[in-house]
């Protein structure tokens, strides 16, 4: 059976980096700018609560204030995941018919970066009036990462492939 042509991912430098790196620049500008913005919370609220409020008539204020800030580490949570996909995406280069193997260095490299940068974001918080910087935020950013690289491992067989090396490792045991 003939095996598909891989296509190369070498391309000029230019296209490249339009193909690879500018949608994670675009990404990180689109965090920075949310992340400078001194009235996020009031601008979520002002579209989450009123549509909680028709939707759940009876529920409480406090109930609502609580699925708020839920929402919105859900909002932190799938954004760094994404920004994870788009820095692994950047430093692995897939092309169509990829015959590499998973890479844990390209995926940790690209969680170390994630983490940096969510670090870094919460340092730029300190700057910007009515953000409070928070270790947490930066923990649940950086899971956020952790999930996408969970997800995008899965999506590469990666439990087929620890099912196949456990088998291989139990199979050599006995």
């Amino acid at each position: 059976m003939p095996v598909p042509a891989v296509q190369s991912n070498e391309a000029k430098p230019i296209a490249s980096f339009l193909r690879y790196w500018l949608p994670v620049v675009i990404w990180m500008a689109l965090v920075f700018t949310a992340s400078a913005d001194r009235q996020s919370y009031h601008h979520s609220s002002t579209l989450f609560v009123p549509l909680m409020h028709w939707l759940f008539p009876r529920m409480s204020y406090l109930t609502i204030f609580e699925l708020h800030h839920f929402f919105r580490k859900s909002c932190h949570f799938t954004e760094y995941a994404v920004l994870f996909w788009l820095f692994w995406r950047a430093f692995r280069r897939p092309v169509r018919h990829d015959p590499r193997p998973w890479n844990w260095g390209e995926a940790g490299l690209a969680l170390a970066v994630v983490f940096a940068y969510a670090a870094s974001d919460e340092f730029h918080q300190i700057f910007v009036p009515g953000r409070t910087p928070l270790v947490t935020d930066v923990m649940i950013d950086t899971s956020g990462g952790a999930m996408g690289m969970l997800l995008l491992w899965l999506w590469h067989g990666g439990a087929g492939q620890t099912a196949s090396w456990v088998r291989r490792k139990l199979g050599r045991v006995g």
